[in-house]
Parts: C-alpha cells; structure tokens; sequence
C-alpha cells in the first residue's frame, strides 16, 4: 500500500498581526515620548490691602442638626422648616454671610439635605462640616 504524498502548494501569504502589533507599539512610544508646547501662565498674585480700606468680614450662620434631629440656628432651636425664615433675618443684616451646617452622624438625612436644597435654591453659600466628636 502506498502512501500518498501530497506537495502544499507554495503559497505566500504574510501575516500581518505582527507588524500591526509593532505599528501600535511604536505609536504608543511617540505619542508618550513626544514633547508638547509648554503654555506660558500668569503669576496671579493679588495686590497687598491698601490701609486705608476696611478687611470685609464674612459672617457664618452656624446650622447644627444634633443627634435628635432638632436644628440649631446659631445655637438657638429652631424647627426644620423655619431655618430659611432665621437665616433670611441674619442675612438682612449682614448680606455677605455664608451658611455652615453642621450634622451630627446620627441626624436623619433627608432635614440636613432640606436645608442644604433651600439654601441653594435661594443662592445662599452654603457648606456642610461633620461635627467634631467630644473628648
């Protein structure tokens, strides 16, 4: 019994995964190694104050929420719905005032971001600062 013998035809394909490979390796490398134009900035210093011209002193509205969920407008009890009306009559007086809540960890959420969305909706810079743990 013979065997038969096949011949591949020769044919000659060139595979081009590597070369493609070796291409995207190379424009990785140019694209990091490459060098970009620096901008040039401005060195924004502002000037010293004048003497003449009074330091503006911001006031803060302190808003506490402590653990009860019961709210404090600059330590006095205030109820949740009424924080806009105290904070509206501190700001009559001193329009550049900001609003600092404080909330205690075990506050409910939804009165601390109540305050916070009144204070946004009205335009009143508004922060909010976790309370500090005694002892």
């Amino acid at each position: 019994m013979r065997r038969r013998t096949r011949r591949a035809a020769d044919q000659a394909d060139v595979n081009m995964t590597p070369m493609l490979d070796i291409v995207f390796i190379l424009l990785i490398f140019f694209i990091v190694t490459a060098t970009f134009l620096q901008e040039q900035g401005l060195d924004m210093v502002p000037p010293p104050p004048s003497p003449d011209q009074p330091e503006e002193q911001n006031v803060v509205i302190l808003v506490q929420v402590d653990e009860e969920s019961r709210v404090f407008v600059n330590q006095r009890l205030t109820s949740a719905d009424r924080v806009l009306a105290a904070v509206a009559r501190i700001r009559a007086e001193e329009p550049n005032s900001a609003v600092l809540i404080q909330p205690n960890n075990e506050a409910e959420l939804g009165i601390i971001v109540g305050i916070w969305d009144e204070m946004r909706v009205n335009e009143i810079p508004v922060s909010i600062q976790r309370q500090r743990e005694a002892g």
